[in-house]
């Protein structure tokens, strides 16, 4: 359903539920009823006022500085779909190419969290929050622990990782939560059977029974939350139901968040005949009502909302490879044609950057209009909402 122009211009979307609709604005959800929207579909004056009053319509000011940091660009893991290919593996094996080795040091920190300094006056922020990414950011451990105990003279908030887990030890979760990291993301591809064909190491051989033990082993020595990222393709949708029993029979629902993520390609030659139908839709939403039941946190939707590192310039966040090269996207990182300046010069002019300064999945080929990607988003978005609604969870 469409909104007025303002309305968009927030980020604000209008979903029809089951049984009513829902306003997703930059300040929160509302259930609205039929009798909130005019018959052109845009919200009545009156629905638009009492939103406003109640602050849904208010985007909350910026409080922090987000920073992604590649620790390391190598990976062991060889995925076919991973955004830091360069190609795919003509030998059919499990090392595709990759971007170019780079390694973060002592020398680099130092940079790094001087140019976030500086920004972050400029900016007149005070809190930062630090992505620790890669590649595989625990291939360089000791990068890792550093730049979060330097930081904590910078204003460090919270700190969270993306990591395939499969390094992960208990000494390391805890050293690494003593330090301000709270929440590791780490990806599945389907069931034990489907992810060990897809997740695999360089040097051949699942990944599941490791990841899910390291999960736990690490829950028991720290109080890291875990993120938990479902890849969603042709190879393997048929046995994410049964992979959301396995989960949560091994690890503590109660400490995870889990989505869902349909796979794309962004130019390395990854193909997945998924479409984003009605029956893909039914599906995302079976999973997340399931997740629900057996007691996994499913975030709630949101209105859209530009990223704080690529979708303002550089004012609220960075996004820098373990070099010290800057991108405006962690999905661009480590790329040469991309970089967007260096912590130690700054930002390169806009005449010479614009084209380089995309947004998360700009680079994502689906093979479908934006007009069926938003409609299978708010699809699922509604149906989610209205689950949450039913448990009490909303």
């Amino acid at each position: 359903m469409d909104l007025d122009e303002a309305d968009r211009e927030s980020g604000a979307r209008l979903l029809k539920g089951e049984r009513n609709w829902w306003f997703l604005g930059p300040g929160g959800v509302a259930r609205l009823r039929p009798g909130h929207l005019a018959p052109d579909g845009t919200l009545r004056p009156g629905t638009e006022r009492q939103l406003d009053e109640r602050g849904l319509l208010s985007t909350a000011p910026r409080k922090g500085y987000s920073l992604t940091v590649l620790t390391s660009t190598d990976c062991n893991l060889g995925c076919g779909y991973c955004f830091q290919n360069v190609g795919q593996d003509t030998a059919g094996g499990t090392r595709p190419p990759r971007i170019t080795h780079a390694r973060l040091t002592s020398e680099t920190i130092t940079s790094i969290l001087e140019f976030a300094g500086r920004r972050m006056a400029a900016a007149e922020l005070e809190r930062l929050t630090i992505l620790l990414f890669g590649g595989e950011p625990l291939l360089n451990a000791r990068g890792c622990l550093e730049l979060l105990a330097r930081a904590a003279d910078y204003g460090l908030a919270r700190a969270w990782m993306i990591s395939n887990a499969t390094l992960l030890t208990p000494r390391l979760a805890r050293e690494l939560s003593g330090l301000g990291l709270d929440t590791i993301q780490v990806t599945f591809d389907g069931d034990r059977a489907d992810h060990d064909r897809i997740r695999v190491r360089r040097s051949h051989g699942g990944t599941f029974d490791t990841i899910v033990r390291n999960i736990a082993r690490a829950s028991e020595a720290s109080t890291i939350r875990w993120l938990l990222r479902v890849n969603v393709s042709h190879h393997n949708h048929r046995g994410i139901d049964a992979l959301i029993g396995r989960l949560s029979a091994a690890l503590d629902p109660a400490r995870c968040t889990i989505y869902f993520a349909r796979v794309g390609d962004v130019g390395v030659g990854y193909g997945n005949d998924l479409l984003h139908t009605g029956e893909l839709a039914a599906s995302f939403t079976r999973w997340h009502r399931r997740a629900l039941e057996l007691g996994f946190t499913v975030a709630r939707p949101q209105a859209r909302r530009q990223c704080n590192t690529c979708g303002h310039a550089g004012r609220y966040g960075a996004v820098v490879s373990a070099d010290g090269t800057l991108s405006s996207c962690w999905e661009t990182a480590g790329k040469p044609d991309w970089k967007v300046g260096t912590v130690t010069e700054g930002y390169l002019p806009a005449a010479v950057t614009g084209e380089r300064w995309i947004a998360c999945e700009d680079l994502y080929r689906y093979g479908e209009d934006g007009r069926t990607l938003a409609d299978f988003h708010d699809a699922v978005d509604a149906a989610l909402l209205d689950s949450l609604d039913e448990m009490g969870r909303l």
